[in-house]
């Protein structure tokens, strides 16, 4: 292959013109498949008379090529062309001299991003040496050769981080990590801090790598002290380091990035994971305790107390001004922090201190700073979005300080909440400046769910905001209103009532004033507090319901300018609570969100437009992409879905809001926006299943929903699902009408059962397609019948779980009822001998206890086995007929367990909608620890932490078996959750009296098969022959009340 003309095609590749951009791509994709292409590819980056971007274009392919097509599964794209043997052995001869020489950083990303895929696949069997290569990069006494060692660590390590139970990366730490620590503690030593990257950079690499060795496991050597007193030495002497400003950039965002700072961020990180996930043994979870009780115990008595005394030494200097530090540092000394309130042994370090902590870091990092000053006023959006979202910066110093406010409350009430609340009064008392006074109330607002469950404070909350809120409002500056607006919605959402209807006027009528303030931030807390007032304050609904449609004219108004998710609940607890008031407007409401909803979903999907063959692991892992734009059409969705049910009660309304929601339906199905489908799907399945019938505009849903589920969305079927039933419920008059559509659906629950690419989740929901099919569309699938019945014996032997064994055997159930005659003639042909092993199956599931555990069960095999009774006898295959007798004692067994079903069921229906009233009970105990002894701490999020661990063990230990039988093993008594009712089914069958049915096919088959009857009645027992006069008794009863009420 000619090295020029590749390079001129690469060159080709940023060229402005796109028709010569697309024109060298295409070429290029043409000549992948060539041998010697990646050889030719590594000559063109290694060679310095071609231009740095053209070299970074071929490392780009590189990598990308490297990616898709280095390891192929048995499953190939067709554009997946395997790398030949050639060009593989030339990549690792080339690979390390290459990030060695590199000129540029982009050029070393892409190279080490191929050699992590490589090393991934071939180390170490496929490629001996590399270690050994490694080894004489890291001794070398050029700087650049060292560079490309530890750059190549760290893609080794990277390549085996997440591999369970693996023993090559405990290899790897053990050949390479000695002298890595060695190379960062000399280089540190050796060289001065200065501006030169060289030193920084290798101590920023080494960190990474270690940190990333340490993310599942702490290898036997990086548990020993030949190993820990170094690292912990150099993580210490990192820490500790005083890096001159002549050092790093003037620009505190540039030197956030600067490779100094990067060092200082990565030792921070393993200091905190390395107490976080091994080295505390009170909240050490009971499967890591035979590994890592014995480092634990050795890390929180002779290390913790060292970092805690440094890290409180890098805060005072911090706060006095001595010393800057980034915030990704900050973040990670203050997440130290929070992890030390919970252990006995760290809480007694850290108990002298937290007032100190709090006064002088929490107090300003929750102040009005000058850098949310600037935020406020360049993106007041941003602004609220991280003020009002606790998740949305989560790595910040902002985020670390009220963790550790909450975790001081929280699990140390007793000692530290009562300072806490002192500290903040005597700051309001004082009247100092704005940025404080927001800084006292900020802290309110954060700890109000605690505050209004404290026995001793919760009643001082009303002459609070009197005091110190309500005058707020007030206030010449903005974010004081803002922040009034926010302490006011936290209590009231927390629980406190106003005992003076005076005072709860007077802040209403303040909260009512800032939602037409001139400033957005306050605007939207203003819409926050207000929410909260008139979902917890009956008075306050009444006062706004005149005005409701003013303030979610404001909602629309607000959320379309901002995208802010938070302002759809605001608009869903609005709609909610103002159904009747909301219905003239209902339609104009919908039309509003729709539009948002469409806006969002177009501009996720541009911002979603990437190439999936270019995008690997790290990339996804180490990506900040914005999600923003997904999650608010999520909430737009949401809220549509409010207005839906809200309109409920007025089906005209409700079908002229469904003609305008199918459009954002169908732009989401076409457009194939998949995070958004399951909304979608809520959508359709609440308007057809409310309105009981499916609209001519909604039939092209059905049909994209077919493709989808054939093309990218076949995972979707659970989603799909609801939907899919009620177009087969309430559609079918189209579905006689249509046989493409009929086979549509057949072929849905096929692909459901044969898919190598779906679970037995998906087979059950594919067997409820087919069960609706069979009940909904009565003499009109002739033609289905039997491949229906021979798929669903196919997986009579197959099924792993009881929920498909269920689904499966009422699939067949339903062919019975459909068709008796013509399924056992379809199962005779399936194999000599299939009807009885069938029946076989059904009647132990009828005998035997909660193999039919639901009402629906219950009745389709009654109803089943009725439609037998009343068969001509000559149908009856000879393979049953010894046994067929046995139909009227299998009914009258299924009778004497229906009734207890029908009562559960109640019960069940009952407890869920009272469920609502007992979730507004919450444990107070969950926010507050009373106790006064300072022992170790277990909470809640202990026990999840607990909770998962053994989780994830149990699930390691399965996968384990499973590989060591060969993918034969299944645990048989692996606890299966019991199969409940479905509330929202609905099927023809639920109008049908079993009682009445058992009775007119009882007397049907005596009349058809006298013998057969005179067989099935005198071989019944005294009891069932008395419980049988029974069931006719209830059934003439049935009959009567029926014949009364018609």
């Amino acid at each position: 292959m000619d090295p020029q003309t590749l390079t001129n095609l690469f060159s080709c590749t940023f060229s402005p013109d796109p028709n010569v951009q697309k024109r060298a791509e295409l070429e290029i994709r043409k000549l992948g498949a060539q041998e010697g292409m990646v050889t030719t590819v590594l000559q063109i980056i290694g060679n310095d008379n071609v231009d740095i971007a053209t070299r970074q274009a071929a490392a780009v392919y590189l990598k990308n090529r490297v990616y898709s097509s280095y390891f192929i599964d048995s499953v190939a794209r067709p554009d997946q062309v395997p790398i030949p043997t050639s060009d593989r052995n030339n990549f690792k001869a080339s690979v390390l001299p290459l990030i060695a020489s590199s000129p540029s950083r982009v050029i070393s990303v892409q190279l080490a991003g191929a050699l992590k895929n490589v090393v991934a696949r071939d180390f170490p069997e496929q490629w001996p040496t590399l270690a050994d290569d490694v080894k004489k990069l890291l001794v070398s006494s050029n700087v650049n050769e060292v560079h490309a060692g530890c750059v190549t660590t760290l893609e080794m390590v990277r390549a085996f981080r997440f591999r369970q139970n693996n023993d090559i990366l405990p290899k790897l730490v053990e050949a390479f990590f000695p002298t890595l620590v060695n190379i960062a503690t000399q280089a540190l030593s050796n060289a001065p801090v200065g501006p030169n990257e060289d030193v920084p950079t290798i101590v920023h690499l080494i960190l990474k790598t270690y940190s990333t060795s340490i993310l599942l496991h702490l290898s036997p050597h990086q548990q020993s002290a030949e190993s820990l007193v170094p690292w912990g030495r150099l993580l210490f002497q990192v820490v500790n380091l005083q890096i001159p400003k002549e050092a790093v950039p003037e620009d505190e965002e540039k030197r956030e990035r600067c490779e100094w700072w990067k060092a200082k961020k990565w030792a921070y990180k393993i200091l905190g994971r390395l107490f976080h996930r091994f080295g505390n043994p009170s909240q050490l979870p009971s499967t890591l305790q035979k590994d890592y009780a014995a480092f634990s115990q050795h890390f929180v008595t002779n290390y913790a107390p060292e970092i805690f005394k440094i890290y409180l030494q890098q805060i005072e200097l911090f706060v006095s001004g001595q010393a800057w530090l980034s915030k990704k540092c900050q973040y990670r000394i203050f997440t130290f922090f929070t992890e030390c309130v919970k252990p006995k042994s760290t809480w007694a370090l850290l108990k002298p201190h937290f007032e100190t902590l709090v006064s002088s870091y929490v107090f300003p990092q929750l102040s009005f700073t000058p850098v949310k000053e600037e935020q406020w006023n360049t993106d007041p959006v941003e602004f609220v979005r991280t003020t009002v979202d606790e998740f949305e910066a989560f790595d910040s110093p902002v985020s670390a300080a009220t963790s550790f406010l909450f975790s001081l409350a929280s699990n140390r009430t007793k000692t530290t909440f009562l300072p806490i609340l002192g500290f903040i009064n005597r700051v309001l008392q004082s009247k100092p400046a704005a940025p404080q006074r927001y800084g006292a109330l900020n802290m309110t607002a954060a700890l109000g769910p605690f505050i209004m469950r404290h026995p001793e404070v919760k009643g001082n909350m009303e002459q609070f905001l009197l005091q110190h809120v309500l005058p707020e409002f007030a206030a010449p500056e903005p974010y004081m209103r803002a922040v009034a607006c926010e302490v006011l919605g936290t209590v009231i959402k927390a629980g406190m009532k106003f005992t003076n209807q005076q005072f709860l006027e007077q802040h209403l009528t303040a909260v009512a004033a800032a939602i037409d303030d001139a400033e957005l931030p306050v605007r939207v807390h203003a819409c926050l507090a207000l929410t909260e007032l008139v979902t917890e304050t009956p008075s306050v609904q009444s006062v706004v319901a005149p005005q409701v449609g003013k303030v979610i004219q404001t909602l629309l108004k607000l959320a379309e300018e901002t995208d802010l998710d938070i302002l759809n609940h605001c608009m869903e607890s609005m709609v909610e609570t103002y159904q009747a008031e909301l219905l003239p407007v209902a339609a104009e409401l919908t039309a509003r969100l729709c539009e948002t909803y469409a806006r969002l979903a177009k501009e996720s999907q541009n911002a979603d437009e990437v190439d999936p063959s270019t995008v690997d692991i790290d990339a996804i892992m180490e990506s900040e992409g914005n999600e923003d734009k997904t999650f608010a059409a999520m909430g737009v969705a949401k809220t549509i879905s409010t207005v839906v049910n809200a309109v409920e009660s007025s089906p005209e309304i409700l079908a002229q809001i469904q003609e305008i929601i199918i459009p954002v339906v169908i732009l989401t199905l076409e457009n194939k926006l998949l995070d958004l489908l399951d909304n979608m799907y809520d959508l359709v399945d609440a308007l057809t299943y409310k309105l009981r019938s499916i609209s001519p505009n909604m039939w092209p849903v059905f049909e994209l929903t077919y493709k989808l589920f054939k093309a990218d969305a076949v995972d979707f079927l659970d989603e799909m699902l609801p939907s899919l039933d009620n177009f087969v419920s309430f559609g079918t008059e189209m579905f006689k009408a249509r046989a493409d559509y009929r086979q549509m659906v057949l072929d849905i629950y096929q692909t459901a059962i044969s898919s190598e690419h779906l679970g037995e989740n998906d087979a059950v929901n594919g067997c409820k397609l087919a069960e609706s099919m069979l009940l909904n569309l009565r003499g009109c699938i002739d033609d289905a019948l039997q491949p229906i019945v021979n798929t669903a014996l196919s997986v009579v032997d197959k099924a792993q779980t009881n929920a498909l064994r269920l689904a499966n055997l009422n699939v067949l159930v339903n062919a019975i009822l459909y068709n008796p005659a013509a399924t056992l003639h379809i199962m005779e042909q399936a194999g000599a001998g299939t009807a009885r092993k069938f029946f076989d199956k059904w009647f132990e599931s009828i005998k035997v206890d909660n193999r039919l555990p639901r009402v629906h069960d219950k009745k389709l095999s009654i109803m089943a086995l009725c439609t037998l009774m009343e068969m001509d006898p000559a149908n009856v295959p000879a393979s049953i007929q010894e046994g067929f007798h046995g139909i009227v004692s299998g009914a009258l067994k299924l009778f004497q367990e229906y009734p207890k079903a029908v009562q559960a069921r109640k019960e069940l229906e009952e407890a869920f909608q009272n469920e609502s009233d007992d979730e507004s009970d919450e444990d107070d105990s969950k926010y507050l620890n009373m106790n006064e002894e300072d022992d170790d701490v277990w909470d809640e999020d202990s026990a999840y932490v607990e909770m998962l661990a053994n989780e994830g063990q149990r699930l390691r230990e399965k996968s384990e078996k499973a590989a060591a039988a060969g993918g034969d093993y299944s645990d048989d008594e692996e606890e299966e959750d019991e199969i409940e009712e479905e509330l929202g089914y609905i099927s023809p069958l639920d109008n049908v009296d079993p009682y009445v049915t058992f009775k007119q096919a009882l007397t049907a088959f005596q009349m058809k098969n006298a013998q057969g009857y005179q067989l099935a009645t005198t071989s019944l027992s005294p009891e069932q022959q008395t419980f049988l006069m029974e069931v006719m008794r209830i059934a003439e009863e049935h009959s009567a009340q029926a014949a009364a009420q018609s």
